[in-house]
């Protein structure tokens, strides 16, 4: 019987990797909404009657769409912010006016 050493799992460069699409465009919708990610990414099922459902469809079939969602999901700031404040400033400072 052959000695097997457990293989190390490596961890991945890919921002993208582990999460869903449609959990990058719930992300989305929560952080933007529909009215400014329609102004973000101009396509269609964001700005006419838009679902989750609808969009879903339609950025699984379309690469080119699908590829601006995700470079926007990237580059957002998902840092948390209350009222435009850095939750993390106002936990240093002991203020939370």
């Amino acid at each position: 019987m052959k000695n097997r050493t457990p293989v190390n799992k490596v961890m991945s460069n890919d921002p993208l990797h582990g999460i869903t699409l449609k959990e990058i465009l719930t992300l989305l919708v929560d952080k933007y909404g529909w009215q400014e990610l329609g102004q973000r990414i101009t396509i269609k099922c964001f700005t006419n009657d838009p679902s989750i459902t609808s969009s879903l469809k339609f950025l699984r079939k379309t690469p080119w769409a699908r590829t601006k969602v995700e470079a926007l999901y990237i580059d957002t700031d998902w840092h948390p912010n209350i009222n435009n404040k850095n939750i993390w400033s106002i936990e240093r400072s002991g203020h939370n006016d």
